[in-house]
């Protein structure tokens, strides 16, 4: 099958998990016997069109969206079009059978593809702006971005979400029919995130002290829930003379959590390091006692599975698709999401009983090889393709109802 996927980001270029998975996803297609093309955004230092793992990626020019004083909502417009002129030039000589579209962000290049290609339409909706406010539309913007998500997945004939929670999340939000919606989990290959005990030893000789290390690895933003557990880290401390903490990532939150890490003296209990390349990540993650993901919303949990991946103990949230990843004491140790007191006992559990957390460790990355496994996720894909090429073609005006006011993910 002749699939083309849009992305606003793929590898080397990543604002999140989305591009990990979409890479993910389309090398296993490619290894299958699809023949797979991805339009994404222009990066400095990957070539503008190139074939990696059998798979072609075409990256177009177009400024980052993370430029001082952008519109996101024209930056998006803007992109939509450069990507539909980018696939018009590709229909010269190939064309697709199936356009698979991620997010809210490539919409505007969907609206322009669709009736051009007049192929099935597949759309992967990773997170959701409700979600990510809990439930609510605090303002005309994200109320916008609610719309956008919502017009794409009616435009669909399937969308695809991560976990159970997530297919509950877009059936509720956007009055979706449960048949149109399948869920396919994020996937991860563990050729490439395998334990290196030298990498791991070098990176805990740089960032542990006399006591334990723990790493948390996430977008800096408020859903992603660090601040839960630099809350936690004075009585963690107290228990654990000389842990320390790690920080990866990057994000809008930064200031705020450096903030909150002065205000609460945390000082060189907490580092943080900013974004980190794919080895530095695996090595730092490889090297902690334990790998925290707090996550107020997830809809699936990549810091979770690539920790289980390197046979790091992991301690989560049981919140959204995270709930379904770590499962408490048989893939990891959960605490309720935002409860410092609830995360630090459940770090503590990991630390003073360390076979038990290997136990489990080794438990999860058994799992992964059966139900994360890329080739299993690109199988499932392609019975999604199927069903989307069989089912009847949505009206190009298909539009879900606007959103009542109030909480719209309440029970």
């Amino acid at each position: 099958m002749r699939v083309l996927h849009l992305s606003w980001e793929y590898p080397p270029l990543l604002y999140g998990g989305l591009g990990r998975h979409v890479q993910g996803l389309a090398e296993a297609q490619a290894r299958a016997g699809h023949d797979v093309v991805v339009l994404t955004q222009q990066v400095a230092g990957a070539a503008p069109d190139a074939r990696s793992a059998g798979v072609r990626v075409l990256r177009v020019p177009y400024p980052s969206p993370t430029a001082p004083g952008t519109d996101l909502f024209a930056w998006v417009a803007g992109f939509g079009r450069v990507l539909a002129a980018a696939a018009s030039r590709l229909s010269d000589h190939w064309t697709p059978q199936l356009l698979h579209a991620h997010d809210w962000v490539v919409a505007p290049a969907v609206d322009r593809l669709r009736p051009a290609f007049a192929v099935p339409l597949v759309v992967t909706i990773h997170a959701t702006e409700a979600g990510r406010h809990q439930g609510w539309l605090p303002d005309e913007r994200s109320r916008a971005l609610h719309a956008t998500e919502g017009r794409l997945a009616w435009q669909a004939n399937r969308v695809i979400a991560c976990s159970e929670h997530m297919r509950w999340e877009l059936t509720r939000l956007f009055a979706l029919e449960p048949a149109r919606v399948a869920v396919v989990p994020n996937g991860i290959d563990l050729r490439r995130w395998r334990r290196d005990p030298m990498g791991a030893a070098a990176a805990r000789a740089q960032h542990a002290g006399a006591g334990p290390l723990l790493v948390c690895g996430a977008r800096l933003e408020y859903e992603k829930g660090v601040q839960t557990v630099l809350a936690a880290m004075p009585r963690l401390r107290r228990r654990f003379p000389g842990l320390r903490l790690v920080v990866a990532g990057r994000g809008g939150y930064d200031a705020e959590l450096r903030a909150r890490a002065r205000k609460l003296r945390l000082g060189t209990s907490v580092r943080f390091a900013g974004w980190l390349e794919a080895t530095e990540l695996r090595a730092l993650v490889a090297a902690a006692d334990a790998a925290v993901v707090p996550s107020i919303y997830e809809p699936f949990g990549f810091a979770a599975l690539e920790a289980m991946a390197l046979g790091t103990p992991v301690v989560a949230a049981a919140t959204g698709g995270l709930a379904e990843l770590v499962v408490d004491g048989r893939t990891g140790t959960t605490f309720p999401a935002q409860d410092e007191a609830g995360l630090a006992a459940a770090v503590g559990a990991v630390l003073v009983d360390e076979n038990q957390a290997r136990r489990l460790a080794r438990s999860a990355r058994a799992r992964l090889r059966s139900a994360h496994d890329w080739v299993a996720v690109a199988e499932r894909t392609t019975v999604v393709y199927n069903e989307a090429q069989r089912s009847s073609r949505p009206p190009a005006h298909a539009q879900p109802p606007p959103p009542p006011d109030g909480n719209l993910l309440r029970p």
